[in-house]
């Protein structure tokens, strides 16, 4: 094999090792990511599960002041 082959090649190895570790590193921001995401999700729900439920009481305390009335 040529001098020149062995350094293209060791030139492929080095710039496939550097795209490996870019990758792997993509991978982890990403699954942080779909974390954060899933946390975020939870909270929107809880939110709108309290705002439905102060809604609701709303419309009770409405319906007992026209009763009342």
């Amino acid at each position: 094999m040529s001098d020149v082959v062995a350094a293209l090649l060791l030139d492929l190895a080095a710039e496939n090792a550097e795209l490996r570790e870019q990758l792997a590193a993509a991978q982890d921001m990403l699954v942080e990511t779909a974390i954060d995401a899933g946390n975020m999700h939870a909270l929107v729900e809880a939110i709108r599960t309290e705002r439905d439920a102060w809604r609701e009481e709303t419309a009770r305390l409405q319906a007992q002041t026209i009763r009342s009335a």
